[in-house]
This record gives C-alpha cells, sequence and structure tokens, in this order.
C-alpha cells in the first residue's frame, strides 16, 4: 500500500536561482531573507527534520543527524509561474516560457474581449491585486466595467465588485478569455479576482478562480491515475491541472482548512498520491509582502506538521516542497524565480542524506513514479535509491 504525500508551500523559495537576473529577482530568498528581517526563525519540527541543512536560516540549526533527508531544487521550466512550477514537479518542463504583458495586453485582445462580454474594460495594466482595485474600484462601480489587469506571470486576471458582476457572470467572462487567449497569446492563465466593499475598503474574496491551460503532455498525476492509483489533490491543484489527473479534488483556498483535509486524506485513501497546496503563503501574505503573516503561516504549518507525521504508515513517503519564491520583504509583490527546498521523511527511508542542489523539480515526481512502480517521466532524476533503505 504505497503511497506518496507531497505539502507543497506556495512561494515559500529558497534562494535565488542562477538566471534570476533575467527575472529582476537577485537578491531574492523568501525563506533566508524572512529569517533575517523577523530576527531567528522558530520551526522546531522543520528544523528536525533538516530545513536549516537546506540553506544557513538565522535562529534554525544544522544538523548532524536529521530526521528527513534534504536538499533543494531549481526550475528547469522557463518562468516562475505557480502552474509551471507544479507541473514541472509533476514531470512536465515547458522549454519555452508563457507570453507575459510588461505593458498591458494588445489592443486585438482587449478589443475581442470586449466585443464577446458587451462591456467595456478598464486598467489593462501589471498591477498589485490589492492596489489596482483600490485605484481603480470607484470606477469600476461607476462604470460597470470589469478591471482588466497582468503581473510579472502570465496571467489575464479580470477583477470585479460581487454586487456590480455577479460571480456566475464573472466566471463566464474568464472562460471567453480563456478561448480567445490562444496562439502567440497563449495566456498560462485567466484568473477572476472577485471583491466586495466600498471605496477605501474594497476586499478581495475567498470566490477567485483559475482557468488554467492544460499541461502539454500527461502528468505523474495522470499516469498514477492510468495505473489504477487513488491521486488525491487538496487545495487549488484541481485549477492548476486544469481539473484533470485526479480521482478526488478538495478545493480550499485556507491553509488550516488544507491541513484539515490532508488529515482526512490519510485516513481514507492508503494507496497513491496525496498532494496538497498551502495557497497562503503566495496568494494572501508573499504578494502583499506581509512578512509578519507568511511567519505566522510557517509557524502554524510547523506546530500542526506532527499531526500528519503521527498518521504515516510504515510505506509512506511524505515530501515537503515548493513551487517558486515569494520573498515578502522585497519590493517586488510578484514571484521570484528561486530554488526550492525539498524534505523528504518516511519511517522506512534513509534519513540525514544530503540530496544536493537538484537540476529540476521534476526529480521529485521521477522519485515518486519509482517507487509507485510507474512508467518514467520524461524529465527528472529519481533519488529514490539515495533514500532507499
Amino acid at each position: 500500500m504505497k503511497r506518496a504525500i507531497i505539502l507543497l508551500l506556495d512561494g515559500v523559495g529558497c534562494g535565488e536561482l542562477p538566471d534570476a537576473n533575467l527575472y529582476n529577482d537577485i537578491g531574492s530568498n523568501t525563506l533566508q531573507n524572512l529569517a533575517d528581517k523577523i530576527s531567528g526563525l522558530d520551526l522546531p519540527n522543520l528544523e528536525s527534520l533538516g530545513l536549516g541543512n537546506i540553506i544557513q536560516l538565522k535562529g534554525m540549526k544544522k544538523l548532524e543527524l536529521s530526521a528527513a533527508s534534504y536538499g533543494k531544487m531549481a526550475e528547469m521550466s522557463a518562468g516562475k509561474d505557480s502552474t509551471s512550477g507544479h507541473w514541472e514537479l509533476m514531470g512536465v518542463v515547458l522549454k519555452k516560457p508563457f507570453p507575459v504583458y510588461p505593458h498591458g495586453f494588445p489592443a486585438e485582445i482587449i478589443k475581442e474581449f470586449e466585443k464577446q462580454i458587451r462591456r467595456k474594460t478598464i486598467g489593462n495594466i501589471p498591477a498589485s491585486g490589492t492596489a489596482i482595485i483600490n485605484q481603480l474600484g470607484d470606477k469600476h462601480i461607476q462604470t460597470q466595467s470589469p478591471i482588466v489587469y497582468t503581473s510579472a506571470d502570465s496571467v489575464f486576471q479580470i477583477a470585479a465588485h460581487e454586487d456590480v458582476i455577479p460571480l456566475a457572470e464573472l466566471y463566464q467572462m474568464c472562460l471567453v478569455a480563456r478561448k480567445i487567449l490562444t496562439g502567440k497569446h497563449n495566456i498560462l492563465r485567466v484568473i477572476a479576482r472577485p471583491f466586495t466593499g466600498k471605496p477605501g475598503n474594497f476586499i478581495r474574496t475567498k470566490n477567485r478562480k483559475d482557468f488554467s491551460l492544460k499541461p502539454p503532455r500527461p502528468t505523474l498525476l495522470d499516469i498514477a491515475k492510468q495505473n489504477s492509483y487513488e491521486v488525491v489533490l487538496i487545495g487549488k491543484l484541481d485549477e492548476l491541472f486544469a481539473h484533470q489527473g485526479y480521482t478526488v479534488a478538495w478545493h480550499s483556498v485556507d491553509n488550516q482548512v488544507c491541513f484539515n483535509m490532508t488529515l482526512q486524506a490519510i485516513d481514507k485513501y492508503k494507496q497513491g498520491i496525496i498532494f496538497t497546496n498551502f495557497i497562503q503563503f503566495d496568494m494572501d501574505w508573499g504578494h502583499r509582502n506581509d512578512c509578519a503573516s507568511f511567519y505566522q503561516g510557517l509557524q502554524d504549518f510547523d506546530q500542526r506538521l506532527p499531526e500528519i507525521v503521527k498518521k504515516l504508515s510504515d510505506d509512506d513517503i511524505l515530501f515537503i516542497t515548493a513551487d517558486h519564491g515569494n520573498d515578502p520583504t522585497t519590493k517586488s509583490t510578484d514571484h521570484s524565480r528561486e530554488y526550492v527546498p525539498l524534505l523528504v521523511y518516511g519511517k522506512n527511508i534513509n534519513s540525514s542524506i544530503n540530496l544536493g542542489i537538484r537540476k529540476s523539480f521534476a526529480d521529485l515526481g521521477q522519485t515518486i513514479a519509482e517507487y509507485l512502480q510507474l512508467p518514467s517521466l520524461a524529465y527528472g532524476t529519481s533519488f529514490y535509491k539515495e533514500i532507499k533503505l
């Protein structure tokens, strides 16, 4: 009854990649800079697994004998988007970056979008999601025009007040955009960004919805499902994998809810893959440069981690990692091009093994494929032999 459990701390990177200069991310190091900012991390359970062995972190010890094996992974794919990061972890590497729009979207896209939704739009600039609704929210209410904006990632985002444009209509607008954005404008994600409140006090709601492209080839998830394994996705992973490659999906954008769901899944599904994304590090704290909440989120995760460890069976392997960085200490509010941490724990695998710097996130997926005796993935080098007793 082999089972792989993946806990992904979205946006929790551990140091700039060698090509970070191409992404304006020189100096980004989510964990290390946060540790320095708050005068040291107090995360005893992650420390015992070996988090402090991956990079030097203020307040965290480097252990000669750690409970887990450890390392860090580089992203081989171009970009620093959540979708491409998750896809690569599951064995799909993107050699060509998806288009980005640092000066806004071309007129041909906006005109066709406006024609099909029968509304004019406002915005069409790269912006922070919280900043743009404060900037244009009042005008949006007056004109009933949806706010279109982007970021450093390949995203087409549509913000609308829930009392002005109902959720069903907003989601339909996103589907319209998804069909328009093809060919050279094959944008990775269309995102619904609903908000409520009054001018001066607009608040984004939890009704965000992502409309992702489908992976260009089967992922580890697809392959596991095809081979009769349970594949349980928790968090927002159903959207990032375009609603395919799973047998069960439980959706939430709340870390604590996702933790509870993970515990339930461990009790219920005894073989296959359980994959959980903890999105608030990225969505609520990284993008808003909220260092205090980011750290509190890490402490909350660390405090509850033993609940998962206690439930592990003899044939479980637990992986803790991330999909990119989102350094809350820098001026940028975008993702950062970083290594991601890798912690690998199990009752019957080697601990204290330095897995080094992995060349691709896909090494994780390839390792799981070997452990579950699935066909080899197109990318990635398995480290299963290094952790196998």
